[in-house]
Order: C-alpha cells, then sequence, then structure tokens
C-alpha cells in the first residue's frame, strides 16, 4: 500500500510517518529539494500545494493520502485543492488534520476555515477521514525558552481546563485511519485522556525537569503585543481568538477516540513533560 504524507516536516506528519507499519511504503510530499535531503532513503514529491501539477504527480498511484496544510491564509483553499486533485488522481482514502470544535458559525476564524473544508470533502466521492485534535501538548515547546530561563510561561488562559493531546498520539490514529478497514465517512475528536489546566501543566513540567515553573494569566493584549511581529497580524489574531475559545472553557470536553482506535490510552500531560523534560531545561 501506498500512502503520501504532507507536512513531513512538521509535528503531526513526522508522527504519522514514525506510526506507520512496515507494510505501508510512505511516499513524502515535500516543499523544497533542501527538505526532501532531510529523507534519506524515503521515496519524496517535492511539490508546493500552489503548484497543480506537482500535487498531481505527487499524488500519482497513492492509495491513501494524509493532509495538513502549513498555517496561512490560504490554508482552505489549498486543503479544498489538494482534496479535489486526489479525487481526480484517484487516490481511494483522505484523512485530513481539522481541529476540535470546527463549525462554520464560531466566532474563530481557524474553526470555521476547517469547517468550511470539511463541508467541501463531504461533498466528493471519496473515502474521507476527518481528525478534530484539540490543542497539541507540543504546543508547549514554543514556550522552552521563557520555561528554560526564567521558570515561568504565560498565556490567556486563566484556570481553564484543555483536553490537550499529544501529537504522537495524533500521528497514531492518522496512519491507523489511512491503512485500516472502517473509518471512512469518520470524524474523530481527539484529545487527551483528562483536561488540564495551565497551571497544572506548569506543575507537570517542574515534576519533570526538578526545577520551579510557574504559570502566568497574561491579558490577551499584553499576550498580543509580547508576539507582535514574530507572527503576522492575521495569525496573532487567530491564536488570541483560539485562546478565548479555550478560556471560556469550550475545550475541556474528554473523547476516547484515542484509545478506542490505537488500543492503549491517550498520553498524559506528566507522560508528554517527563518525555520532552530536555526541552525545557536545554535553553538554559
Amino acid at each position: 500500500m501506498e500512502v503520501l504524507i504532507t507536512g513531513a516536516t512538521g509535528a503531526t506528519g513526522a508522527a504519522t510517518l514514525a506510526a506507520l507499519g512496515t507494510d505501508v511504503t510512505p511516499r513524502l510530499m515535500i516543499r523544497t529539494p533542501e527538505q526532501a535531503r532531510r529523507f534519506p532513503g524515503r521515496a519524496t514529491a517535492v511539490a508546493d500545494l500552489d503548484d497543480t501539477g506537482a500535487v498531481r504527480d505527487a499524488l500519482d498511484g497513492v492509495d491513501a493520502a494524509y493532509l495538513v496544510t502549513s498555517s496561512s491564509e490560504q490554508a482552505a483553499e489549498h486543503q479544498v485543492r489538494f482534496a479535489d486533485a486526489a479525487v481526480a488522481a484517484g487516490v481511494r482514502r483522505l484523512v485530513v488534520l481539522s481541529q476540535y470544535a470546527a463549525a462554520p458559525d464560531s466566532p474563530v476564524r481557524f474553526l470555521r476555515w476547517h469547517a468550511a473544508v470539511e463541508a467541501h470533502l463531504a461533498t466528493l466521492p471519496i473515502e474521507r477521514v476527518v481528525l478534530r485534535p484539540n490543542l497539541f501538548f507540543q504546543g508547549l515547546l514554543a514556550f522552552a525558552g521563557p520555561i528554560a530561563h526564567r521558570g515561568r510561561f504565560g498565556a490567556p488562559i486563566g484556570g481553564a481546563a484543555v483536553s490537550a493531546v499529544d501529537v504522537r498520539d495524533i500521528g497514531a490514529v492518522a496512519a491507523a485511519a489511512l491503512v485500516e478497514p472502517g473509518h471512512a465517512e469518520a470524524t474523530y475528536t481527539l484529545t487527551g485522556p483528562r483536561p488540564v489546566t495551565h497551571p497544572e501543566i506548569a506543575e507537570a513540567l517542574a515534576a519533570a525537569t526538578g526545577r520551579p515553573v510557574a504559570f502566568d494569566d497574561v491579558p490577551p493584549a499584553a499576550f498580543a503585543a509580547a508576539l507582535a511581529g514574530a507572527l503576522p497580524p492575521w495569525q496573532l489574531e487567530g491564536l488570541v481568538e483560539d485562546y478565548a475559545h479555550y478560556a471560556r472553557g469550550e475545550a475541556a470536553t474528554v473523547d476516547p477516540a484515542v484509545e478506542r482506535i490505537t488500543g492503549r490510552p491517550a498520553t498524559d500531560v506528566l507522560a508528554f513533560a517527563r518525555d520532552h523534560a530536555a526541552a525545557f531545561t536545554a535553553a538554559a
């Protein structure tokens, strides 16, 4: 079975690739030849999502494809175009990364964009599987510097709990959805085993690193100001909308999909912290 993995240099694409069995032949869709050199011995297809011909060539002969796009204002357009190309290429199954609580009337732009893609997928003659993961634990790695240097990190979320999920669990579910029967037309909400607050995350990181770690509830405007220049305005505004969604308590529900599909419990925050402790101390 030949499977195309987009986003192999990113978090969920790499996790999906790692979770695929040896009976699967992965083909990695990479944006540049330089990135392709990071995967010696792997079959790669250099294709940018804006290059319809290159995407068509990447999909040629593929049985199933995993679709994730990098963050951009054209992300929904890219996903729709890729899905149409997969249908035209005769791909049997498409597994698409969406987002927890995607809805067309959401106040969060990213959730509206994902909902638009999901609606388009529902019109296509292809086996489709939609993955809706909650906040990634691995997103905390963006705070590794402040945690290592100052022993604290901040976000505009207060004490709201979020059923955050480990990227490795997303990859395991994606790999199963790509190759196993019985997933067609499914939409899976992917969460961790319990909702956790950011102060609880700080406690887990402190226990794993053996260093004090504190969480600061930061006002949205201060959070945005701290990131100004590091992110384009549209992405920063969307991130603030995401955190407002979390702060309203709208992302605390736990779903059993990870355990049901993988046969093992979803990764807890304590395990994530232990496995990544070095990342939160190396920067110091």
